[in-house]
């Protein structure tokens, strides 16, 4: 027996606000769209915690996706700035062995 297909996060919203609106059962839903209830009830439990994890801790820091692209701007940001070193330092070393750099031209 094949895995069932993936199911973007936006549909499995869609399906739970429908559950939770009382718009369907979770039974109906899962017959639906070829899914367990278990996976329905699982994504609903999933939902209610996330949302109450939103309200518990509120907006007073940066998500999690926002501090891994504060860490990669600052990694970057290193990287940029180590190979601007090396390029200064190439350019007075070629300055030093074949004079003065003519791109200045």
């Amino acid at each position: 027996m094949g895995r069932p297909p993936q199911i973007p996060a936006e549909k499995k919203t869609r399906i739970v606000l429908a559950v939770l609106a009382g718009e369907l059962s979770i039974a109906e839903a899962a017959r639906k769209e070829k899914v367990s209830e278990q996976s329905i009830g699982r994504w609903k439990a999933d939902f209610l915690e996330a949302g109450k994890s939103a309200l518990t801790t509120g907006r007073t820091g940066p998500s999690t996706r926002e501090q891994q692209l504060e860490a990669e701007v600052t990694e970057l940001t290193q990287a940029l700035g180590e190979a601007a070193v090396e390029i200064r330092v190439w350019r007075k070393s070629a300055e030093g062995r074949l004079g003065p750099s003519r791109t200045s031209r």
